[in-house]
């Protein structure tokens, strides 16, 4: 965590001599004064949200095993803690540990866990389309800002309206559809054709958790009710902070502003340093600064409080779990990636 600290520390620093002119007193006396009651409940909102995340694994394994969600709960604070310490390779430790605990195979819950991702997509692009529709969101954003965040929300939720499209095909005719991908690339990509028919079965395979129309109806519940916590976490630590003469944008922030800031998070996390990240958190900050308006000290104290208690948070729970559950890291995720990679053979 020291190392993590330090490379951390060394970007942000990088950062702030891009600016030129950074006020690091003013930076000081903005993050001494946050309002910790307000970091607080981000942090058990974030927790609430990894307590949904059990309750909704539960339900794609409501067909194959029973299980309850207080079983399926440290998996979920093991598994966030291993990908933020870990970066990438530890988003396979979550569904290895389920996989183990159940008895379960470890295909399963690779394939469960591809249909999760795509619930949270489509959580999340449900909320981000209805926030595009408050006209509060265009008067805090940068005009130019705004149309390409509306771009990017309406690239977004058409792919979660084709990926909708793709289960609904894949759930009802997923062999069929395998085979007619792998004859079409088999002569000339032999390794991608047999990769694809491989991904499809898998995928298919997960997507015989939802049993009807009840359980998908319950997923897509959870999954909106979770991003709106997390994106209720983000107002109480953007308002946590008090309003100066020169700005009150952050303490009069709103779930638009807020879920605006968690689509660059997410984009910005696909470029990650392991254990450190660095991509998600300067997005962050360059949004809230140029977008926004920010200044570059609150930004910059707000962006990485924010990735503190949305991502980093959960690391003491995680280990102490891991510690009770006897579960190394390192080692799981070793196996899990094994696992993962003789899917692919």
């Amino acid at each position: 965590m020291l190392v993590v600290l330090a490379v951390l520390c060394v970007l942000v620093y990088l950062q702030v001599r891009a600016w030129k002119q950074f006020k690091w007193e003013e930076f000081r006396e903005q993050t001494v004064h946050v309002n910790w009651w307000l970091i607080a409940a981000g942090v058990v909102l974030t927790y609430s949200a990894y307590a949904l995340r059990a309750i909704r694994w539960k339900i794609f394994l409501k067909p194959v095993c029973k299980t309850t969600s207080i079983r399926l709960l440290p998996a979920q604070f093991i598994g966030f803690t291993a990908l933020a310490l870990l970066g990438r390779a530890g988003e396979v430790v979550r569904p290895y540990i389920i996989a183990k605990k159940e008895k379960l195979s470890f295909a399963s819950q690779a394939a469960v866990w591809t249909v999760e991702r795509i619930f949270d997509m489509g959580g999340f692009a449900v909320l981000l389309a209805l926030s595009f529709l408050s006209s509060d969101l265009k008067s805090h954003v940068a005009l130019d800002w705004y149309y390409k965040l509306r771009w990017g929300a309406a690239l977004i939720v058409g792919l979660v309206l084709g990926l909708v499209v793709a289960m609904v095909v894949i759930r009802k005719a997923g062999e069929r559809v395998g085979d007619y991908l792998h004859g079409v690339f088999a002569q000339k990509f032999p390794r991608l054709a047999h990769h694809l028919q491989d991904k499809i079965r898998s995928f298919s395979l997960g997507l015989e958790t939802i049993q009807g129309v009840s359980e998908a109806l319950q997923l897509t519940g959870i999954s909106i009710l979770m991003w709106l916590l997390i994106a209720v976490a983000y107002v109480a630590i953007m308002r946590a902070y008090p309003t100066t003469l020169h700005d009150s944008t952050l303490h009069d922030s709103t779930l638009p502003m807020a879920l605006v800031l968690m689509l660059v998070t997410m984009v910005g996390s696909l470029l990650q340093l392991p254990g450190v990240g660095g991509g998600s958190q300067f997005a962050t900050i360059e949004t809230l600064n140029h977008g926004f308006g920010i200044s570059p000290e609150l930004a910059v104290s707000c962006g990485m409080l924010l990735w503190a208690v949305t991502f980093m948070s959960v690391i003491p729970v995680g280990l102490l779990l891991a510690r009770y559950e006897q579960v190394s890291l390192r080692a799981v995720e070793e196996e899990a990636e094994q696992k993962a990679a003789a899917l692919t053979q």
